[in-house]
C-alpha cells in the first residue's frame, strides 16, 4: 500500500503547521498582573470633595500602603510583568494612584496618579560592608571549635554551688 504524493505533502504541510504554531506560541509573552486590580470602580473615579475614607474602603477595598509619615495618604499600586520565552520579565505598566484626604474631615483633597513614566530608576549600591578578620575556609569552620571545650557537659554540674552556665 503506497502515498499518493498529494497525501505526503500534505502531511508534510501539516507536520510543519504544527510545528511552526508550537514554535511561535513559545514566544508569546506571558502576562502577569500584580498589586490592586479594580473590578467594580476604579481609583480615578474617586471624587474629590464628597468622598470620604470610609466612601473609599467601599469602593475600592483597603488601600495597597498607607504612607509612613502621614496615615491620611493612601495608595493602591498595580503592575503589569510580561515575559517572552527566556528572557527576564519586565514592567510594561505600573499604576500609583495616592489619594491624600483631610486631617479633620477624612474628605478628599487629591488624588494623583502616577504610571511607569513617572517612576525614577535607581542605582542599588552593590557593595558590601567589609568585615574584619580572614576568611576561613569549610575545613577551619568545621574543625575550628574542636579542643575548645563547650562540646561536653560540665563536670560539675549538680554539685552543691555551683550555678547552671557557670564555667571556673
Amino acid at each position: 500500500m503506497s502515498r499518493s504524493p498529494a497525501k505526503a505533502v500534505s502531511a508534510a504541510v501539516l507536520a510543519a503547521a504544527v510545528v511552526a504554531a508550537g514554535g511561535l506560541s513559545a514566544c508569546s509573552p506571558i502576562t502577569s498582573y500584580s498589586g490592586f486590580q479594580a473590578i467594580d470602580s476604579d481609583p480615578k473615579d474617586v471624587a474629590v470633595g464628597t468622598d470620604t475614607k470610609s466612601t473609599v474602603r467601599a469602593k475600592l477595598g483597603s488601600p495597597s500602603v498607607q504612607s509612613t509619615f502621614d496615615p491620611n495618604v493612601w495608595f493602591y499600586v498595580n503592575q503589569v510583568k510580561e515575559r517572552v520565552a527566556f528572557r527576564k520579565p519586565r514592567v510594561t505598566a505600573r499604576n500609583v494612584t495616592a489619594i491624600a484626604f483631610d486631617k479633620e474631615s477624612e474628605v478628599v483633597e487629591t488624588v494623583n496618579v502616577y504610571t511607569l513614566k513617572d517612576g525614577k530608576v535607581i542605582a542599588f549600591n552593590d557593595r558590601e560592608t567589609p568585615t574584619r578578620g580572614r576568611e576561613m575556609t569549610v575545613l577551619e569552620q568545621l574543625l575550628g571549635s574542636v579542643g575548645r571545650g563547650g562540646m561536653l557537659p560540665p563536670d560539675d554540674e549538680g554539685v552543691p554551688g555551683s550555678r547552671p552556665g557557670d564555667r571556673r
